[in-house]
């Protein structure tokens, strides 16, 4: 059973994410102050570092909410039996949902994700190493099925895969593809995709 403590916590910490994607959308990452963050979410600037030291941490955070939405997206719609596309589906929608509902911290929380900053730290790695652990056994099993030739290492396919989305995202960013046509569009190069790696 969750404390009013622990729930009081959540609370804050989701008011801290969501001022932050309103100011960073609105003025930029650069631009916004955690003085300006904390004076948007109603809170004292030492509340706000005592959830995150940087404005670097809350895109982190942001990464975090996004894999665990996706994750639960996955759970909830597929079996670990479902046909690849139909799985990888579910996790890129949901993944684009949660980064273009707010289009300029989306920007931010990709920059972040795709080309983080040198040197790299440890909860880099761990963002990069959760998002595999939710990818590679749905690989694993469809090199099992035959969905995907088994000589194949499972960061290359992840790559393959990969790359097609962040090419949608970037045809949705520039208005290449529209909103209502980005699944249609993602579903057909992916499954392209796959094609090229089949057995």
């Amino acid at each position: 059973m969750t404390s009013r403590r622990e729930k009081n916590k959540r609370k804050t910490r989701k008011c801290i994410l969501d001022s932050a994607v309103r100011l960073f959308s609105r003025k930029g990452f650069d631009k916004t102050s955690i003085e300006e963050l904390a004076r948007e979410a109603g809170i004292g600037k030492g509340t706000v570092y005592s959830y995150f030291r940087t404005k670097r941490d809350i895109v982190k955070a942001f990464c975090d909410d996004q894999l665990e939405f996706a994750r639960s997206e996955l759970a909830a719609k597929t079996n670990p039996d479902m046909p690849l596309i139909e799985q990888l589906m579910i996790i890129f929608m949901a993944d684009f949902k949660y980064v273009t509902e707010n289009k300029e911290f989306g920007r931010v929380y990709l920059h972040e994700k795709v080309f983080p900053q040198e040197p790299l730290a440890e909860e880099d790695f761990q963002v990069q190493n959760d998002y595999f652990d939710m990818l590679y056994p749905i690989y694993q099993r469809a090199q099992d099925r035959g969905e995907l030739r088994k000589d194949l290492e499972l960061l290359h396919i992840s790559g393959h895969i990969y790359a097609v989305y962040l090419l949608m995202l970037s045809c949705w960013y520039t208005g290449m593809i529209p909103t209502e046509e980005i699944g249609e569009a993602m579903k057909v190069m992916v499954t392209q995709t796959i094609q090229g790696l089949k057995p």
